[in-house]
């Protein structure tokens, strides 16, 4: 008997695990809140060089002679053509009086301090250590600690929680959450100065990457495995919706509060009520079957059974009990874990093979991501659109792979991404600069890149925690998000960088990347309305459908290719062959 089977008994989706699930559905509102805080907490307003003379008194100069001191393109072309005319209008001044004299062009003098806009925004951290010009560097770097953090807590917590479970990895991630939100709405203040301030949020901002990622993997993996295989669609998209929602109540308090301190701060007391999940929430019962807790898993299941109104079958579970005892016994010979997952032919293809679909997805996603403020001039607007889409795209994925294999679903997204990747270009390059008909096609381009990025981000989630046995499912979805951050920092790097060497570079990279994973992921097996593998012998026995010549999947290579022999025929021959 199969764990799927047993589920059969105790009701596949109930009372209890509809309780549970909303529980883990508001759970996954707070790593969003958590990591998109960034976009207003340290967001860049428009800002100019402050004069000499509004540095020595609080005089308000007019428009006309403030025009004065921006250097013209001519010098910014003389003077600072290693960057962007806006970047030296912006970070440089004209210092000498002799500008007043037309024709006559002065060095430039970077700009000892700043006069930032309060139009969206009335205090951010950028604001406040003026990390703007020679300075933007230090907010780069913070960034850059935080997808770090996300890179460790993905493997940190995927490995702690196939080992120690995941209700208590998930309470250890709430906590320090909550904690770490508080070191940076409290730690930077100007008493401390601004190494030790800067040093301790970078501290707190590392520590919410990790635990974010501690949340969202054990959160979603908990939420797939209290259910039945038919259910497990439904529970793996509902999520995403509320990982949407969080970024609309997120929009919510930026919106109320426009100081990057308060927000934080308000944020922060929000996180305190989910430390209480913890004693609500139970252990994944599959998780206690696997690691052989058949008392702790019967308890939880006698209270699924009975919270549904149905009757706890003693009989069948010790069915299931001694078939995953056999299965134990032979697992505990090959062992299992990361290093047997690796050692496993078909599951290190398929780890890799994931870990790469889960690098290129990180890679279109926050790349295109970042071009949402291009769309609209209001910053709160641009977000919510964004997040919007997503719900919408979470929820036309829902509906496809309601009828759609895992692969076609997600191909089908992928090639959708790759197709307006590359019509960019052309939108670009041959109509007319600036012209209302080439705005309205890149905003049209860019919603639907975002759209398909979103879709397949999703799928991936899902076919991946498929893919991997329960014994091992966080440790492999854990080095799939440790290997998908480095390409979350390529994204959003990317378009800074490459477009300097040619402008359509980064969209043509998502576009050439995306052809890539499609290619690739047709070496995975299928698994629509397939149980959950328990144990990497039975992601084996599904084996590597590309490499075929007929239509169905390469069997692992010691298990024997029996048709019409089930699980309960090839375990007693097996058995039979030992005593022999």
């Amino acid at each position: 008997m199969q764990f799927d089977d047993f589920y059969e008994i105790v009701g596949v989706f109930g009372r209890y695990q509809k309780v549970k699930y909303l529980m883990i559905c508001l759970a996954y509102m707070l790593p969003p809140i958590m990591v998109y805080t960034w976009v207003f907490t340290a967001a860049t307003p428009s800002f100019r060089c402050r004069t000499l003379v509004e540095e020595m008194s609080d005089v308000e100069i007019p428009k006309n002679i403030l025009s004065r001191y921006i250097p013209s393109e001519s010098q910014c072309r003389q003077y600072k053509s290693q960057i962007s005319i806006s970047e030296c209008q912006r970070c440089y001044q004209n210092t000498n009086r002799s500008i007043f004299n037309e024709g006559i062009k002065t060095p430039l003098k970077s700009c000892n301090s700043f006069v930032f806009d309060r139009t969206y925004y009335q205090s951010t951290l950028v604001e406040e250590w003026s990390m703007v010009c020679n300075q933007v560097s230090l907010k780069s770097f913070v960034q850059t600690i935080f997808f770090f953090g996300y890179m460790i807590g993905s493997l940190v917590f995927g490995v702690l929680s196939d080992r120690y479970g995941r209700r208590p990895i998930m309470g250890i991630s709430f906590c320090i959450i909550s904690v770490a939100s508080f070191i940076c709405a409290i730690a930077p203040q100007e008493n401390l100065g601004f190494q030790w301030s800067y040093a301790l949020f970078i501290l707190g901002r590392f520590l919410l990457a990790c635990a974010s990622r501690g949340v969202a993997l054990t959160g979603f993996v908990i939420g797939v495995e209290i259910v039945g295989p038919k259910q497990r669609l439904f529970t793996g998209i509902v999520v995403q919706y509320f990982f949407a929602i969080g970024q609309l109540l997120l929009l919510v308090f930026a919106f109320v509060i426009r100081t990057w301190r308060l927000l934080h701060m308000a944020l922060a007391i929000l996180s305190l009520p989910f430390l209480f999940f913890y004693f609500l929430l139970s252990e994944s019962p599959r998780w206690l079957i696997s690691k052989g807790y058949y008392g702790e898993a019967e308890k939880i299941l006698r209270q699924i059974a009975k919270t549904n109104n149905n009757n706890f079958d003693s009989i069948a579970y010790q069915r299931l009990v001694a078939e995953e005892k056999k299965k134990e016994a032979a697992v505990a010979v090959k062992g299992h874990g990361l290093k047997h997952l690796l050692k496993s032919k078909v599951m290190c293809i398929i780890s890799i093979n994931m870990s790469i679909q889960w690098f290129v997805q990180n890679l279109v996603y926050y790349g295109v991501s970042q071009s949402t403020g291009a769309w609209l001039v209001n910053p709160y607007i641009s977000f919510g659109a964004g997040a919007v889409i997503e719900i919408f795209a979470y929820f036309i994925a829902h509906c496809v792979l309601k009828r759609w294999s895992r692969k076609k679903a997600y191909s089908s997204f992928v090639i959708g991404f790759a197709t307006f990747a590359f019509l960019v270009v052309p939108i670009q390059m041959l109509m007319i600069k600036g012209s209302s008909s080439q705005h309205a096609l890149m905003f049209i381009a860019h919603i639907t890149m975002k759209f398909f990025a979103t879709g397949s981000y999703a799928i991936i989630y899902i076919y991946a925690n498929e893919l991997f046995p329960t014994n091992a499912r966080n440790t492999g979805i854990g080095i799939c998000s440790m290997i998908a951050r480095t390409g979350a920092i390529v994204g959003t790097l990317s378009n800074d960088h490459l477009s300097r060497v040619w402008l359509h570079f980064p969209v043509v990279v998502f576009g050439f990347t995306s052809i890539l994973a499609v290619a690739l992921i047709a070496i995975c097996p299928e698994t629509f309305n397939k149980p959950l593998p328990q144990t990497i012998e039975d992601v084996e026995e599904m084996g590597l459908s590309f490499l075929c010549t007929n239509s169905k999947p390469l069997p692992c290579p010691h298990v024997e290719d029996n048709d019409d022999m089930d699980e309960n025929k090839l375990l007693n021959k097996q058995s039979k062959n030992n005593v022999v």
